[in-house]
């Protein structure tokens, strides 16, 4: 560095990643603000300027009294041991010592006495607060939200229905015949400890999660303006249950209060939503998985007149951005939930569901808010003037419809799933498959006519008593 490029540099001041210290003579201080940048980014300090930004510089035996005072910082003072490092830049006032410290591979980083520090603004602070621990260690691979177990739970909490019908379709057998407990089964799948759900055995098969997480669930409220602060609201839903079901229900509510257009289709065929379907589902889906569940807080879902916005909590992780999701990057905050969820949601993971949904509806921003602690996605509706809107309210749009029940429409005596695909008019059979055939099965509404082979070749599909009596008793 040289000395004009010190003197650009001091002349924007303190912030996040330039500190400034007149000199520095306690190892315990000095480690601080060490560990402080190391959790945080990376950041440079500063050594013989003012906090003004003004050059004191240090003369030589206070360099090297310095260099001694930061190996014994960096070696002895924080855990794990950082290597920062230091460049002397000559002045007309004497050296100034730049410190550089790298974003930290090993975080969290603590001083002396185990204390964790992070920048905020250009000072620092000594993190409290356990979510935020937690968060820190999550990031660091030490521990996973998804996998810490649920006090007051266990196996007795499984809906017995919804888990035989995953491991049935996942195994090729029934959870009975697997010729293990409950307990053992659910530890072995990684969704327990023997004795205590985890969060994911939880939210993926628990039968009333929000009675031991109340805040795990979607807050959905449709707008007619543009504006958050509206008094008026057209509809609004708290969305609970499992995962499925949150995603099944919260996807009913986004139909519900969309526009249906015809898009060239037949004037009796239902038509579709104004946004594509399968760049909603990736979003929506993207945001249960994903979210931080170390962070006490709702997925909020808000449809504007003009947009529909999901809020996800939790700022991405790591290093991750906008632009390398945009790209296909990704970092599993919660591996295991994630490592089930992709046989239960319509989530097909690598990377893939942002850039999908991005190709389907260019028109979506993606804003990593920090300071907010959270992860918003702002998916633009188009004009209503620019779009032929369905010319006739039929049933098939009202609020009740959800994928499920429109299967159990179309199903007429026993129907392949090919032909069901069909019926629908609906070409990705992985999609078909994770929003309607699935939902439509764990909701009783339809039954295999060879349950004990589920692959069976020659499967087909036919209304339960309960799907006649929500779609209208209509007889089979």
């Amino acid at each position: 560095m040289t000395h004009d490029e010190l003197l650009k540099v001091l002349a924007r001041g303190e912030d996040s990643r330039h500190q400034f210290k007149r000199d520095e003579t306690n190892a315990d201080s000095l480690a601080a603000e060490l560990a402080a940048f190391a959790n945080s980014g990376g950041g440079r300090l500063f050594l013989g300027v003012a906090d003004d930004g003004t050059v004191a510089g240090l003369d030589a035996a206070a360099v090297r009294r310095l260099n001694q005072l930061l190996s014994n910082a960096a070696a002895q003072h924080v855990r794990p041991p950082l290597h920062p490092l230091t460049e002397n830049v000559q002045t007309p006032q004497g050296i100034v010592t730049v410190i550089s410290v790298p974003d930290g591979l090993s975080k969290p980083y603590v001083d002396h006495s185990g204390r964790i520090w992070v920048k905020q603004g250009a000072d620092k602070r000594h993190v409290t607060a356990r979510e935020e621990m937690q968060r820190m260690f999550q990031r660091a691979g030490l521990v996973y939200a998804d996998v810490v177990p649920v006090a007051g739970t266990s196996a007795d909490e499984i809906d017995d229905t919804a888990f035989n019908a995953y491991f049935n379709r996942r195994y090729g057998q029934g959870s009975a015949f697997a010729g293990q407990s409950p307990e053992q089964l659910l530890r072995n799948l990684g969704l327990g400890d023997g004795r205590e759900l985890n969060l994911a055995g939880l939210m993926l098969f628990g039968r009333q999660p929000q009675r031991y997480r109340p805040a795990f669930e979607v807050k959905a409220v449709a707008f007619p303006g543009t504006v958050l602060h509206d008094t008026r609201y057209l509809d609004s839903e708290d969305i609970g249950g499992t995962l499925l079901e949150q995603y099944v229900r919260s996807f009913a509510f986004i139909r519900r209060n969309l526009r249906h257009v015809q898009r060239n289709r037949g004037f009796n065929t239902l038509g579709q939503l104004e946004i594509p379907e399968q760049a909603l589902e990736e979003l929506l889906v993207n945001a249960l998985i994903h979210r931080d569940y170390f962070t006490a807080a709702s997925i909020r879902l808000m449809v504007f007149a003009d947009r529909v916005e999901i809020i996800s909590p939790g700022h991405l992780p790591d290093n991750l951005n906008t632009d390398a999701i945009r790209r296909g990057a990704t970092i599993r905050r919660n591996p295991t939930l994630t490592e089930h969820a992709v046989h239960i949601l319509p989530y097909r993971g690598l990377g893939t569901g942002i850039p999908r949904a991005l190709h389907d509806w260019p028109d979506t921003e993606l804003v990593d808010d920090v300071a907010a602690n959270q992860f918003r996605v702002v998916i633009r509706r188009p004009p209503a003037d620019r779009i032929s809107i369905t010319p006739e309210v039929t049933p098939e749009v009202t609020p009740e419809v959800t994928p499920e029940v429109r299967l159990a429409r179309a199903l007429t005596g026993e129907m392949t799933r090919r032909e069901l695909q069909r019926a629908l008019d609906l070409r990705d059979e992985e999609h078909f498959r994770l929003a309607y055939l699935l939902p439509a099965l764990n909701a009783g509404l339809i039954e295999m006519t060879i349950p004990d082979k589920p692959t069976s070749r020659l499967q087909k599909y036919r209304l339960t008593n309960k799907g006649s009596t929500v779609i209208g008793g209509r007889n089979t």
